[in-house]
């Protein structure tokens, strides 16, 4: 997956050594820890969203197919009677 990214970005080993060094340059090495702290902080509560904002589709549409299935159930009945009644005339 990571090569796919970097292909995605179109990025070299020389570019991404350049962006690294302009990092160290912008932020010092003190600071770099911390930044990395804070963007895998912010990346795990992206991703642990995106997995609420999932877990909240997949239990509505688990309700919603619930609902379908009851009223297939019951148009099936509603079948099965009218045949009896028809069997009957």
């Amino acid at each position: 997956m990571q090569h796919s990214i970097l292909l995605f970005l179109n990025l070299g080993g020389g570019e991404i050594f350049v962006v690294l060094l302009v990092i160290l340059l912008f932020f010092g090495s003190k600071n770099i820890p911390e930044l990395a702290r804070g963007l895998g902080k912010g990346l795990r509560e992206l991703k642990d969203a995106a997995n609420g904002i999932q877990q909240e589709i997949q239990k509505s549409t688990e309700s919603i197919t619930q609902e379908i299935n009851i009223v297939k159930d019951i148009k099936k009945e509603i079948t099965v009677e009218k045949d009896l009644l028809n069997l009957d005339k």
